[in-house]
Formats: structure tokens, C-alpha cells, sequence
């Protein structure tokens, strides 16, 4: 392909809130390695086919192949009304890339395993273009953590400037630190949205599953001492590289250190300690770990669009520039899709689309799988 080539790519992204499904459309140029989000959108689940979902875990085998049925058929059904809605062809499309949905991460275990799942094969099927999935698989064989992928998107688009760490806040939160000269690095920081999420859905009987403009939060007073007990969990003592999987910041550590609060007259009291929980876990992993001269931190995922946690970042590091990853040109929901759009059109080229030093992989690699068809 000719690398001064302006291709249109799409990516799709269900995080560990598995609260829908996101779908970029994005312009990459190679030759500058500038990647544009064109267009993007959140389809959300179903609530029934949430809670299985989440529960996916301690599904048996035959119901977890229906589910990673469903969820292609689901995804690909999806894809279609994106491209209806923003009138794509999708003959225009040179690749898709779809990370999955995790059922679980466990690069610690004796065993170290990963479970995306979400079959490409309908997206291929529905779409006729290439479909890369499946990712993380290639860097754990590889002697990786698995995770994070994101900070290779982050290399491959900042990595010749001034230094900037930059935050990603889903279901757990994840940084790098990028830079010209520089090696790139990145881990899990700890909770992302995942504790809110969790107590919001517990505290309204399923009424509400997400602390909407960190209204919630904003009401509460906030616990420090908890906050200074909870940050001293083994988990922030590890050194990088380090990953997450969503269950060890989620229901069962919520009633574990917070069992007397989950009630609803506490709600608001609850949700703001856990919200600057959040962003102190963040704010530690960026004072210890972040290369001098790093000045800005660019903050994407759910997290950049709850008002109480940018406030309390930007309360905790006053010596930073904290923004959202807006401020480049990338819509905040967008960039885990986007990413996997470009790891897919560079999987597609026969290219190297991972960052080893964020995930301690002994080497690049070219991570993810090829689905294609012929019609």
C-alpha cells in the first residue's frame, strides 16, 4: 500500500464497564502519523445482555460460546446502523480492528491467561472487509502482562514531542509516558470507573449504572483517611509493568472495605471517596513514575467526562496541565477504538503495533488475529 495513502479505518471497543459497545471511524496518515476521529458512537447494551456480561466469568462453556455468538452477531448488527447513521461505506473501509470484550486478565496467575471474546467472523461477514481482533494473546506469549496495549497508540502519535503522560479512564485507569528520545512506558494505575460504576448500580437497584456528572460525588464529603488506608494496597507498591483485571476494583472489593456505607443515605459520601480514590491512585502513578519535564497529563475514557474527577486530578497534580485528550483532536470515548483501528490497519500491513516496555513483553510484536473473507 502506498505509505503517503490517507485510509479510512473503523475500531471497536466494549470496555470492562460493559456498558456498550464504542465504534470509531477514523483517517489515518501514515507517512505523518496523524490519526483523525471522523465520527464516533456508544451503542449500549441491553440490561439483560449486560448482566451476562458481567457474569461471564462464571458462565459454564456452553453458555459462554453462546455469548461470544451473541456478541459478534450483536457487534455486527451494530456496525451496520453506524454505518447507515453516519452513511459510511464500508467498501471504504480498509480494516477493522475489535479488541473484544475481557472475560478475564490474569497475567499473574501460575498459568498467565487473557479472554476476549466477541467472534470477528460476523464483522466480517456483515462488513466484507478485514477484521483484526483478538490482541492481547501475541504479547502475553511473548512473556507480557497482556496490558496495556493502548500506550503504543499513544507512542505512535506523541512520541516525537515534549514529554506527556496520558490517562485513560475506563473500567480501570491505565497511563503512559511518552516523549522524543524517550522510552515509552505505561501500566494500570488502579480503578478507573469500575468502583463508581459498581456502587451507583448497587445504591439504585440497577436504576442507574454510572455516577452521570459526577453528581453524586460532588454532594458527598469525602473519606481521607480511607482513601490514605486503601493506597496502600499491595497493588500500588508493584513497580511497572502491571495490569488489572476489572474484579479486583468491583463489587467484591466495595463490600469488603465499604460494607457498612453501601446504603443509600450514604450514596453521595460514598461516591466521593471513591471518586478521589480514584484519582489519587492516578495522581501516585503519575508522581512516582512520571519522566522530568512531563508537564501535561491528557485524560481520556468515561473518566474525562466526569466533572468531580478532572477537578479532583487537577486539585492533586497543581503543577500539571491536566486536560482531556479533547485538547488533540480526539473525542475522550473514542480513543480505545481508535487505537484498536490502528493496530489493526498496522497488524493488516504486516507491521509492529505494540509497545513491549508497557507491557514487558520481550520484544515487539505484531499482536492480533486476521479474520477475512471473500465475497
Amino acid at each position: 500500500m502506498n505509505k503517503c495513502k490517507i485510509v479510512r479505518i473503523i475500531g471497536l471497543m466494549s470496555g470492562t464497564s460493559a456498558d456498550g459497545l464504542s465504534i470509531a471511524l477514523c483517517s489515518l496518515n501514515p507517512r505523518k502519523k496523524e490519526l483523525v476521529t471522523l465520527t464516533c458512537e456508544t451503542y449500549p447494551y441491553s440490561a439483560p445482555l449486560r448482566a451476562r456480561i458481567l457474569s461471564a466469568k462464571e458462565m459454564k462453556t456452553p453458555q459462554l460460546s453462546e455469548l461470544n455468538f451473541d456478541l459478534g452477531r450483536t457487534w455486527a448488527a451494530m456496525l451496520t446502523r453506524f454505518a447507515r447513521r453516519h452513511k459510511v461505506n464500508l467498501r471504504d473501509i480498509a480494516v477493522i480492528g475489535s479488541h473484544g470484550q475481557t472475560v478475564c486478565h490474569y497475567p499473574g496467575a501460575g498459568t498467565p491467561n487473557t479472554l476476549q471474546i466477541g467472534e470477528a467472523s460476523f464483522l466480517a461477514e456483515a462488513s466484507g472487509i478485514p477484521v483484526v481482533s483478538d490482541f492481547r494473546p501475541a504479547d502475553m506469549a511473548a512473556g507480557g502482562e497482556g496490558a496495556p496495549l493502548i500506550p503504543f497508540m499513544d507512542e505512535y502519535l506523541f512520541g516525537g514531542g515534549r514529554p506527556v503522560a496520558l490517562q485513560n479512564i475506563g473500567g480501570v485507569g491505565n497511563i503512559a509516558f511518552v516523549g522524543k528520545n524517550m522510552a515509552t512506558s505505561g501500566f494500570d494505575t488502579g480503578p478507573g470507573n469500575s468502583l463508581m460504576d459498581t456502587a451507583v448500580s448497587l445504591l439504585s437497584g440497577g436504576k442507574e449504572t454510572f455516577d452521570r456528572n459526577g453528581r453524586w460525588a460532588l454532594a458527598g464529603k469525602t473519606d481521607y483517611a480511607k482513601v490514605m488506608k486503601l493506597i496502600g494496597l499491595p497493588f500500588f507498591k508493584l513497580k511497572p509493568p502491571k495490569s488489572l483485571d476489572r474484579d479486583e476494583f468491583s463489587g467484591v472489593f466495595l463490600k469488603r472495605h465499604f460494607l457498612s456505607r453501601l446504603n443509600v443515605r450514604s450514596k453521595y459520601d460514598l461516591l466521593a471517596t471513591l471518586n478521589y480514590f480514584t484519582a489519587v491512585s492516578i495522581a501516585l502513578a503519575f508522581q512516582r513514575h512520571a519522566p522530568a519535564g512531563t508537564e501535561e497529563l491528557l485524560v481520556s475514557g468515561g473518566g474525562a467526562l466526569n466533572p468531580a474527577l478532572m477537578a479532583n486530578l487537577a486539585g492533586l497534580l497543581a503543577h500539571v496541565k491536566v486536560r482531556t485528550i479533547t485538547s488533540r483532536g480526539i473525542h475522550p470515548l473514542a480513543k480505545e477504538a481508535a487505537c484498536f483501528a490502528l493496530m489493526g490497519w498496522l497488524a493488516l500491513e504486516g507491521k509492529i503495533n505494540h509497545c513491549p516496555s508497557a507491557t514487558g513483553a520481550k520484544g515487539a510484536r505484531i499482536l492480533g488475529k486476521l479474520t477475512n473473507i471473500t465475497k
